[in-house]
């Protein structure tokens, strides 16, 4: 009788548990959207069995999001770009809905709905230009900061998944990511994206001169980690998913944000909360059984 009873209950629980974390990422168009990417019949960017699908359909994608826009918020000016043209502030559900929707129609949309979404991502980057606070003009389409973002997504999704995924990849499978990933790269405008992990591990080298911890990127670290708009029932598994997220970066990009390098403590207590929180993540959005 107690499995009989228990059994239903854990069933409801995954299931809301699923459902909220669905709406969340997806919105509220979040089960049309899903149907018309995974259903609609033609060709695909990639293959059922390329490593870009294994990697942006696990729960570790939650950890590498929010370690891919604390990377990204140091470049002063692709900061500069957030701070004034996103509504990350007003809006950040919204702009979290859109980048996951990106995400899953060039990853596992049809090729023409694939190439829309493109578009429609360089149609607003034309739109996006100013002057940063430290007085050097910035404009979204930029090649060179559109290569900036691409390689702290990549970098952040692969060593997340890595980390935390179900099924790490092979050193091949890694490879084949980074150059699934630069297809969408290419497509967005960048001419020369890494293709393997050695050249993403250049690149983003490349870039730490022009890196710097400005106020903008503090103030969204800040948020983001600090202050997300949650309910207080939420808030405790978020803090887990900010400090393995934290966790993640390197030791380099943590002093310019001001985050705490703790590396005995995330080796051990944030690992650990970190592989529980994104399998329960896993677990919930997976369904029933």
């Amino acid at each position: 009788m107690g499995l009989q009873l228990t059994v239903p209950g854990l069933a409801e629980v995954r299931r809301r548990a699923g459902a909220g974390l669905f709406s969340r990422v997806a919105g509220p168009s979040g089960a049309e959207d899903r149907d018309r990417i995974h259903l609609a019949s033609g060709e695909r960017w990639f293959a059922p069995d390329r490593p870009i699908r294994r990697v942006h359909a696990d729960a570790a994608m939650f950890v590498g999001g929010l370690r891919a826009l604390l990377l990204q918020s140091l470049h002063p000016l692709a900061m500069a770009a957030v701070a004034a043209h996103s509504g990350y502030r007003g809006d950040p559900w919204g702009r979290l809905q859109r980048t996951s929707l990106f995400l899953a129609v060039t990853t596992f949309g049809t090729a023409e709905d694939a190439q829309r979404a493109v578009q429609r991502v360089r149609g607003v980057h034309e739109r996006v230009r100013g002057i940063a606070p430290d007085g050097r003009p910035y404009r979204a389409s930029d090649p060179h900061l559109v290569r900036w973002v691409h390689i702290a997504e990549v970098d952040s999704f692969l060593r997340c998944y890595q980390r935390y995924g179900e099924r790490p990849l092979s050193d091949a499978e890694c490879d084949g990511y980074v150059a699934d990933a630069a297809r969408v790269a290419i497509a967005l405008g960048v001419a020369d994206p890494p293709r393997t992990r050695a050249e993403l591990s250049e690149q983003l080298a490349a870039y730490r001169p022009e890196l710097a911890g400005t106020r903008e990127a503090r103030e969204a670290a800040r948020f983001l980690l600090v202050h997300p708009p949650l309910p207080l029932v939420v808030r405790p598994p978020y803090a887990v998913l900010a400090a393995t997220a934290v966790a993640s970066l390197p030791s380099w990009a943590r002093w310019p944000l001001r985050l705490p390098y703790l590396p005995v403590a995330e080796m051990t207590a944030v690992r650990l909360a970190g592989h529980g929180l994104v399998a329960g993540i896993r677990w919930a959005m997976a369904g029933p059984d």
